[in-house]
């Protein structure tokens, strides 16, 4: 009976000496799955560097290191990028253990701190980490209030409606409308709230655009929400759209512009059409110039002088003696010598004619 109670109280026993030795290894891991970044200093004046090292992100990922203002790890960035200093961030590739080391200036923010490290991912899934980093010199101002009550979320998949038309396909700014179902997930309701719409092309921060959509949401609450994004005009290529909220990043979503194949047939038509044009001016002015002949007449393309036209019933040859309607050549008295005209009488006034005489 005693030997029964021993080996109960050793089984308790046993499992929290395994818990114990089991929590250094699982705490690791478990934190590993979350992104991390650590600062080799907590403070640096403008114009130095500090060094910013990762783990726990996903191996292979393009990552963007900016020095932020008006942040804290808890709120994020407010405002967006639109908060930190682009000009100065730097970009890394993360190993195949999802670590990476970089070094990064210390750059002043267009806005006050507090200030952090902002790491985050160009590509792929999002993911983002914070550091607190104090940029010596620069001036500090209190956080906004953060709102309390109504809190909206996102209640579905983010897309784009719309398409192109004529004008886009030569060159005009592609325009859509991107919806989604928010709901209010808070206590208080939301009235007129303000998203903040960002296109990006390939690996560049995107440009923010405030629009406010009107309308009440209750607590428990849900609407559609219609937004319209529009790019610059001839833009083609990948884009990401992205739906900001609070200062946060709430979703992406791609777009594939196409190429505005209008523009390249007009600017192929036009290399056609100027050389020629050219061309034509070219002779028209080497024709005016063109020295004179010496007779004074200018060069001239003559036309050629129409011919009369001959009868076919009429046999070429010499045209034949003019004789009267009732008398041929043949039948003139006389013969060819005679006389060609009319018989007629001598009249009686007329002197006889004299005839030879002969012998009798």
């Amino acid at each position: 009976m005693s030997g029964d109670l021993r080996g109960r109280a050793r089984t308790p026993a046993l499992a929290a000496v395994l818990a114990l030795l089991l929590l250094p290894l699982t705490g690791p891991a478990a934190a590993a799955d979350r992104p991390a970044v650590r600062l080799s200093g907590s403070q640096a004046g403008t114009g130095g560097s500090v060094t910013v090292r990762g783990s726990g992100w996903r191996p292979g990922s393009l990552l963007m290191l900016l020095v932020c203002g008006r942040a804290t790890p808890s709120r994020g960035v407010i405002g967006g990028t639109n908060s930190c200093a682009n000009g100065d961030g730097r970009a890394v590739t993360t190993d195949t253990r999802g670590s990476f080391s970089r070094k990064l200036p210390v750059a002043e923010p267009p806005v006050p701190c507090p200030c952090v490290v902002h790491v985050a991912t160009v590509t792929g899934a999002k993911a983002e980490a914070d550091a607190v980093l104090q940029v010596a010199g620069h001036p500090v101002a209190p956080l906004p209030a953060e709102t309390s009550g109504g809190r909206l979320s996102i209640l579905s998949d983010t897309r784009l409606t719309g398409s192109g038309g004529v004008l886009t396909w030569f060159g005009a700014p592609p325009a859509r409308t991107l919806e989604f179902t928010a709901g209010n997930v808070g206590t208080t309701p939301v009235k007129d709230p303000v998203f903040r719409v960002g296109t990006a092309h390939g690996v560049f921060a995107p440009q923010w655009d405030e629009q406010q959509w009107h309308g009440t949401l209750a607590p428990g609450g849900k609407a559609l929400v219609r937004l319209p994004v529009e790019l610059p005009a001839g833009a083609h290529g990948d884009y990401t759209v992205s739906l900001g909220y609070q200062g946060k990043v709430i979703a992406e979503q791609p777009w594939g512009v196409g190429r505005p194949w209008g523009v390249t047939l007009f600017w192929l038509l036009l290399c056609l059409v100027v050389p020629a044009a050219l061309f034509r001016a070219g002779m028209a002015v080497v024709d005016r110039v063109r020295p004179r002949r010496p007779g004074g007449v200018r060069h001239r393309r003559l036309r050629p002088v129409p011919r009369p036209a001959r009868s076919r019933s009429r046999a070429p040859g010499p045209d034949p003696a003019p004789t009267l309607p009732w008398f041929t050549p043949d039948s003139v008295p006389g013969g060819p010598a005679g006389r060609l005209s009319a018989p007629h009488h001598d009249s009686p006034t007329s002197p006889p004619t004299p005839t030879p005489k002969g012998p009798t």
